[in-house]
């Protein structure tokens, strides 16, 4: 099926299904990204369905209210609407720590998902797939049999890779079968779309044909996160106003590696005015929380998930922003913080890999230091630099959000995948 032209010509007109285990009102990186590329569709002409899930992971009330929920199939399945796009969640239970009760939601999501866009999606003309999960991609690609259009799977994480490195993928008949099933999305999927290079440089090293894989970094509405001034509602709920703080916001997972930063704490407990910052919710949470009291942090504040409304405040109040990455895990993906954190005009410590697409991002940009990952001793030394040479890291931060408006900006990127969906939905003469 293919695309169809505008009256006189030009633009293309697409109808874009999106197959998205997160969306708005979601509060995650990957459902921003999702829902801000969609909105950009729809303003460009083309119609956009989205298959999703209800809200599970970082739930987000105020931007629940804003996007209300009506039943379709009963509670199972629910419609809203998000700037003119239609999106169908797919019930889904709040995420918790057993791995098991996980699989079995992602089964229960692809299975509905896919019985709603055949009965719900309407003359699609390809399909849009991001993962993480890697199932996505299987079911994306049975969508586009049944309707004949192909998919474009989007990899924002590469699975396995980042399972198996971090040791939570350890059974070996397990590891076949994924390393199996993402074989079949890549070589099933019209085109791949990776969002740092090192991602595509393992994709190749995997065997995917060159051709096949397109950089499209993610992106940042750079005047949404213009910088805020340090005395702001949430730097006084905590008492930050008059602290150099340090802070991470994200997910408190094994991914990120931040046990240092309870160590860095520690070493750094003798130094009145710094105060470093976890902010969010994840596996780790409870721990490193617990092992701050344990030792009498006082300098280390480990505060829940807040709205992304807070974002720009948070960045406000924050004198280094943190991002960090688990050892081993540096080709496997590129955390979307980093964007912002340089649109808000911040300073960053990034704690991964030297040659990762993170750590090439940050040199490039010169918009703050590598260190290495979970280095507790690096992470207080760097704290210290900030400290004394605060001049220097102003420069930084100044660096950081000149690149990233440059290189970076919404309008831009979604130019890109605008441009890519329309190529991707044109005929082909290569099997599906």
């Amino acid at each position: 099926m293919g695309a169809n032209r505008a009256r006189g010509g030009g633009l293309i007109r697409l109808h874009v299904v999106f197959i998205s285990l997160v969306f708005r009102p979601d509060n995650v990186s990957t459902a921003h990204v999702m829902a801000e590329l969609a909105a950009d569709l729809v303003a460009a002409g083309h119609t956009v369905t989205v298959f999703t899930t209800t809200p599970h992971y970082n739930r987000d009330p105020g931007a629940e209210q804003a996007q209300p929920r009506r039943w379709v199939w009963g509670p199972l399945l629910q419609k809203s609407e998000y700037a003119g796009a239609r999106v169908y969640h797919a019930w889904m239970p709040r995420k918790g720590p057993s791995v098991i009760l996980r699989l079995l939601a992602w089964v229960w999501y692809h299975i509905v998902s896919t019985f709603a866009a055949l009965a719900l999606a309407r003359r699609p003309h390809v399909i849009l797939a991001p993962s993480p999960p890697l199932t996505v991609g299987l079911s994306s690609w049975a969508l586009g049999r049944l309707k004949a259009v192909p998919f474009v799977y989007n990899v924002q994480e590469i699975y396995p890779d980042i399972a198996i490195n971090l040791g939570a993928l350890r059974n070996k008949t397990l590891i076949r079968a994924t390393l199996t099933l993402e074989r079949f999305v890549y070589r099933k999927a019209r085109v791949i779309t990776v969002i740092a290079n090192r991602m595509r440089a393992r994709l190749i090293e995997k065997g995917v044909p060159p051709e096949k894989v397109v950089v499209i970094p993610n992106f940042v509405n750079v005047d949404d996160l213009s910088p805020r001034p340090k005395d702001n509602p949430f730097s006084r709920e905590f008492q930050l106003q008059d602290k150099f703080v340090v802070s991470y916001a994200g997910n408190l997972g094994p991914a990120q590696g931040l046990e240092c930063f309870v160590d860095a704490a520690r070493l750094l407990r003798d130094l009145p005015e710094v105060r470093l910052a976890l902010i969010g919710d994840g596996m780790l949470a409870e721990p490193l929380r617990a092992r701050a009291a344990a030792l009498g942090l006082d300098n280390l504040l480990v505060l829940p998930h807040q709205p992304y409304s807070r974002v720009p405040d948070i960045y406000g109040t924050s004198d280094v922003c943190v991002v960090a990455q688990a050892t081993a895990t540096g080709s496997d993906a590129i955390p979307s913080k980093v964007y912002r954190i340089m649109a808000s005009e911040r300073p960053i410590i990034a704690a991964t890999d030297r040659e990762s697409d993170l750590a090439e991002l940050v040199r490039a940009a010169g918009a703050g230091v590598v260190i290495p990952p979970e280095s507790a001793s690096a992470l207080a030394a760097a704290i210290g630099d900030a400290l004394r040479d605060r001049a220097a890291w102003t420069a930084r931060a100044a660096a950081g959000r000149a690149h990233v408006s440059g290189h970076y900006t919404r309008g831009r990127i979604s130019r890109r995948y605008a441009e890519l969906l329309e190529a991707a939905a044109r005929p082909s003469t290569t099997s599906r």
